[in-house]
């Protein structure tokens, strides 16, 4: 897989696939950046390489219409702001318009093409929406890993159409993240799993018990794992058809001598609110019709010394119901001891990355991916298509 680094763009047109799909309140002013600022270094590169810059990228769902309210106008705006360089809504993303106002660019200015999802056929990899948007330019640059898990006409579609491809530095920085922590970890490693459903992250679990010197699960995920031992958690949410499976993946995990390690005790509350009667019990002690909403203290510190002599740390899901304030301590003091050790740190999923924040600890975290559902595809021992289609 080529980088930017292997490419020639000067003077050519360089369509790069970026993830602006970012949040905005109700006046559209965007709330959370970072997936922008990720992208910044590719920009400034092909910028500095002579490269005619020509970004697209999807926001929301608009469900194939040209819902306006879904438009990337606010994204061009913030992203002229970010760069210092003139910025250019292209009206849309294929045909005449986008072609005018590519040709309409000077030196150093940036088109932005309008939503790519406005049209079916980017979801849906049709070969003719590719084809359009392929037309458009010389060079195509995937730097939007959270999407390199779809095979979409602009994450796999057009690399297949164009001789000359290349992985961005976002790309690049998460991949080789990954591989450090996945493929060649410093060990011990220490998977930290967390999340409300065994189900999403099955693949990954099974997937990372190759792999692992040591496992911490928690979450609502931890309560299907404890009631497939026999224990009463209540009114705790639990897939119940999945109790044979986490039962057997507890067995696996001892013949692979994997440590597994699960909360000994919970706040639970006995509704889901954050202002709801809570208390703390031991794992056996979770009174009929009262649900785990966060680990509690005393798995805190089974936590902690879990992850104290870790050189390698990868977390994927919180502890607990944390955008709560009443039931995040768990996941705070997670990501506190995550934070302060001397491994390599690598943070996955959108929860997470806010449990991060929330607890200001994004500059201790040694690499805060941008991609969950991406994260997750990997986890699972998958290779990205839109990573294939580089190849």
């Amino acid at each position: 897989m080529k980088t930017i680094h292997d490419v020639e763009v000067k003077g050519k047109k360089v369509l790069l696939r970026a993830d602006f799909n970012v949040p905005m309140d109700a006046e559209k002013n965007i709330t959370d950046d970072i997936r922008m600022r990720m992208v910044l270094p590719t920009i400034t590169l092909l910028i500095e390489k002579g490269a005619k810059l020509i970004i697209c990228s999807h926001c929301g769902r608009p469900d194939g219409e040209r819902n306006m309210e879904f438009s990337l106008a606010p994204i061009a705006a913030h992203l002229q702001t970010l760069t210092g360089m003139k910025v250019i809504l292209a009206e849309d993303c294929i045909g005449e318009a986008a072609e005018k106002a590519i040709h309409a660019a000077a030196d150093k200015e940036i088109v932005l093409l309008e939503n790519l999802r406005f049209y079916s056929g980017e979801t849906e990899n049709d070969p003719e929406f590719s084809r359009q948007l392929a037309s458009l330019a010389e060079v195509y640059v995937n730097d939007a890993f959270a999407v390199s898990h779809r095979a979409h006409a602009s994450v796999v579609g057009v690399p297949q159409l164009m001789s000359e491809k290349a992985a961005g530095l976002l790309l690049q920085k998460e991949i080789d993240y990954f591989r450090k922590s996945m493929g060649e970890p410093v060990r011990p490693l220490v998977a930290v799993v967390g999340g409300a459903k065994v189900s999403s992250k099955l693949g990954a679990l099974t997937n990372m018990l190759d792999k692992v010197n040591k496992m911490i699960v928690g979450g609502a995920m931890a309560n299907t794992f404890l009631k497939s031992m026999g224990i009463n958690v209540g009114a705790s949410k639990v897939e119940d058809d999945l109790l044979e499976t986490a039962k057997k993946f507890v067995e696996d995990a001892a013949a692979r001598g994997v440590k597994l390690y699960f909360p000994v005790d919970f706040v639970v509350a006995d509704k889901f609110e954050n202002d709801a009667v809570h208390i703390n019990v031991t794992f056996r002690d979770i009174p009929e019709g009262w649900m785990a909403l966060d680990i509690g203290p005393a798995s805190s510190i089974l936590f902690r010394e879990a992850l104290a002599d870790a050189r390698t740390i990868i977390w994927n899901g919180p502890m607990g119901a944390f955008e709560m304030d009443s039931f995040a301590r768990g996941t705070m003091a997670v990501c506190q001891d995550i934070a302060s050790s001397h491994a390599l740190s690598i943070v996955g999923g959108g929860d997470s990355n806010a449990a991060v924040k929330k607890a200001g600890e994004e500059q201790n975290i040694s690499y805060m991916s941008t991609g969950g559902g991406a994260f997750l595809y990997m986890m699972e021992g998958k290779v990205l298509p839109g990573v294939t289609a580089l190849s």
